[in-house]
């Protein structure tokens, strides 16, 4: 018996996930939820996945990476928000989610949570110290702005600069409202610390941060974490004119000085020309009427120091007197010092006469004889007294004692004389055998050994040895030396033919001539064998 049939639909797990999908789609295609952040997670791909969640539920959100980059607020965990978008579904995993469009916070109390938490955090980081602060400049050459170019700040601002102290102003256009505002204005910052010093475009000495008044969802972006970063980390001083007196960002804390609106700010940054000239004046006038004071002491004191002088009559006076004085003594104490060393000189000759001179010539004599006189005397007693001392010497010396010293000695001269002779028998024994040894080498190496065994040895002209027979010519007059003799010769020809010897011509004692190159080897040497060399 078959089964019954059901005529229930039947559908596929794709069909039905996806059925449900378009059902949640259709029902729920626009819808705004409040809620609690959660998790929070940002994978490299630049989605943003986050819960919803409040005391009883979590819903799941995705912000697609296009709608993440324009959002007003970034998602922070813990802040309560209002999401518009849209619930979906994701057949992948059957869950339901919402897919967000736009983020905004649940109401001003949610932006000064999140503003406190963030300024608490920044604040650890040290980005608000004062010891992080710099002086402003007190005349700016240069000031670079970074605000709206069309909007009224700008030109409050230009005017109050021209009206004080005018100067060049430089602007960096920027949204000061918006999604874009906190990355345009950290970006200005940015740029007008890299703007190099001899630039096309001249560097600013003072960044001024400005914009007009307005709520808290309005300012912002002022109090965005890289508008902050970018403000703490500026090189150059920096003046926040954000809002109005009762309106504070987090740019305020960051600055080196906060001003209270725009206009406040020009009027910190540069002085008043005006005020400046008056200043500068006053403080010529001070200098000329100090100089003038001071030139009129001086000439009273140099008055006063002239009168307290003597007059030159006066200081030339004593001086004068005692001038005459002197030169009235000085005409006697010359005719003094003449006649004085006058009689001087006369006293002198009188004791030079020629009977004094021969009486001291006579005593030096007699002086002379004496010292003579005692001087023989003393030799002769030197002479005495050195006799006795060599006859004292010469008993001394009898022959007795020296006949057995020269026994002595000739004993010791004739052992040495017998150690010389048996060191000098061994060391010619050395010697000879040294030498017949050095004879046997020169032997086994003398080139006469091998003359000896029917070698000749070639010598030309000069005595000089011949090694090849190429460097000989016909007619060439050489000397061959043989083991028992040496004979002169002249080169020929090697194709010619030596004549036959003849009775009358018998050889004598000197042999056969030798020839050259081939000749040389038939008709040179002893017993056939050509030269040695």
């Amino acid at each position: 018996m078959s089964e019954p049939t059901s005529n229930v639909a039947e559908f596929s797990v794709s069909e039905i996930s996806f059925s449900i999908k378009k059902t949640m789609e259709d029902s729920f295609g626009y819808v705004r939820v409040r809620g609690e952040l959660g998790r929070i997670s940002r994978p490299g791909s630049g989605h943003i996945y986050l819960d919803l969640k409040d005391d009883r539920s979590v819903l799941s959100g995705v912000i697609w990476r296009g709608v993440a980059s324009k959002l007003k607020i970034q998602p922070e965990q813990g802040l309560e928000v209002i999401a518009t978008g849209k619930i979906t579904t994701f057949p992948g995993q059957s869950k339901y989610q919402m897919v967000i469009d736009a983020l905004e916070p649940a109401g001003a109390g949610a932006l000064m949570a999140l503003l406190e938490e963030r300024k608490k955090k920044l604040a650890a980081e040290g980005l608000f110290g004062e010891d992080r602060k710099q002086l402003l400049p007190t005349l700016p050459k240069v000031i670079g702005v970074v605000t709206s170019p069309t909007g009224a700040v700008i030109r409050d601002i230009l005017h109050r600069i021209a009206d004080r102290y005018p100067l060049h102003v430089l602007v960096w256009p920027v949204r000061v409202q918006g999604e874009t505002c906190g990355p345009e204005v950290a970006n200005g910052i940015r740029g007008f610390n890299a703007l190099p010093e001899d630039g096309p475009i001249p560097r600013p000495d003072l960044i001024i941060v400005a914009r007009g008044g307005g709520s808290i969802e309005d300012l912002w972006g002022f109090n965005e974490e890289m508008v902050v970063r970018a403000a703490a980390e500026s090189n150059l001083p920096l003046i926040s004119a954000v809002g109005h007196e009762t309106d504070w960002t987090l740019i305020d804390l960051a600055a080196d000085v906060r001003a209270p609106t725009p206009t406040g700010a020009a009027e910190i940054a540069v002085p008043v020309k005006a005020d400046l000239m008056g200043f500068v004046d006053d403080l010529s006038r001070r200098l000329v009427s100090g100089l003038n004071r001071l030139v009129a002491t001086r000439r009273t004191e140099l008055r006063a120091a002239e009168a307290a002088l003597p007059s030159p009559r006066d200081l030339l006076a004593l001086p004068r007197q005692q001038f005459d004085s002197c030169a009235s003594r000085l005409e006697r104490s010359l005719t003094f010092n003449t006649r004085s060393h006058r009689s001087s000189f006369q006293s002198a000759s009188t004791r030079l006469s020629p009977f004094l001179l021969k009486r001291k010539s006579s005593d030096a004599r007699a002086d002379l004889t004496r010292l003579t006189s005692q001087q023989q005397r003393a030799l002769g007693v030197a002479i005495s007294q050195k006799r006795q001392a060599y006859e004292a010497a010469s008993a001394r010396l009898s022959p007795t004692p020296l006949l057995r010293q020269m026994a002595l000695s000739a004993e010791r001269l004739k052992g040495l004389n017998e150690r010389m002779d048996r060191a000098a028998q061994q060391r010619l024994g050395k010697s000879r055998d040294r030498l017949e040894g050095l004879e046997k080498l020169l032997k086994s190496l003398s080139y006469k050994d091998v003359l000896s065994r029917g070698y000749a040895l070639v010598r030309d002209k000069n005595g000089l040895p011949v090694r090849s027979a190429a460097k000989l010519k016909p007619g060439t007059a050489i000397n061959i030396e043989l083991s028992d003799g040496v004979v002169d010769a002249v080169t020929t020809d090697g194709d010619a033919v030596p004549p036959a010897p003849t009775p009358d011509t018998a050889p004598t004692a000197k042999p056969k001539r030798a020839s050259k190159t081939k000749a040389s080897s038939k008709h040179s040497g002893v017993n056939g064998q050509g030269s040695l060399f």
